[in-house]
């Protein structure tokens, strides 16, 4: 699978960090390797892609004079295979600090959720994990990941016993995300699209 067009294609040309997308990690042919791979989403219509990278050739919009433009209107109101909410704070931080900054400060994120996968997944927890690593501030992560191998020693759980495990840290993570006040589910661009349509109704209702 070949990266084409971006020199850092581990950061999408809207702001998401794909290293912390759950098609990043996937096996077999939807594999995503990145912003501009084969089978990423850029490479099969993505408007800001083409936009940024294909006709103004910028790494991302963060670049871009006319940042933030009419294309990236709610594009963080809804989710696809990872959660949208951090483009626009992502794009905010790159045009302060620069791209290298920006990946340098997702390291952290970034080997947390290589932890998460490789101890705590028991196949079927990889979105979750992405999510709560994009979302919870750091200090959560790193207490969320603690606090579970201090219960799972309690517990005498082995280690092999994944779904245990995954059970332990799911629990801490809900817990810690509730809290903050931060939800860790995906939502759904048709949710958007339901919503915006009732608020239009609603408004056509107005008396004039």
């Amino acid at each position: 699978m070949t990266v084409t067009d971006k020199t850092y294609p581990a950061v999408g040309a809207c702001g998401l960090d794909c290293v912390l997308c759950p098609r990043y990690y996937t096996k077999g042919k939807s594999k995503c390797d990145g912003c501009g791979s084969e089978y990423s989403y850029a490479a099969v219509g993505c408007k800001i892609f083409r936009c940024c990278v294909k006709e103004k050739n910028l790494e991302t919009c963060a670049e871009c004079s006319d940042f933030p433009c009419t294309k990236l209107e709610g594009v963080d109101k809804y989710d696809s295979f990872t959660t949208h909410r951090k483009m626009i704070p992502n794009l905010k931080f790159i045009k302060k600090h620069g791209i290298i900054e920006f990946l340098n400060a997702q390291k952290k994120r970034q080997k947390l959720l290589g932890q998460m996968l490789e101890q705590f997944n028991e196949g079927r927890s990889r979105s979750l994990y992405c999510i709560a690593a994009t979302l919870l501030p750091i200090k959560a992560l790193e207490e969320s990941l603690d606090l579970a191998e201090r219960k799972i020693k309690e517990k005498g759980i082995k280690d092999g016993d994944l779904r245990s495990k995954a059970k332990i840290l799911k629990e801490i993570l809900g817990e810690i995300a509730s809290k903050e006040l931060i939800d860790l589910s995906l939502k759904k661009q048709e949710e958007r699209s339901s919503s915006i349509g009732s608020q239009k109704a609603g408004i056509s209702r107005l008396p004039l």
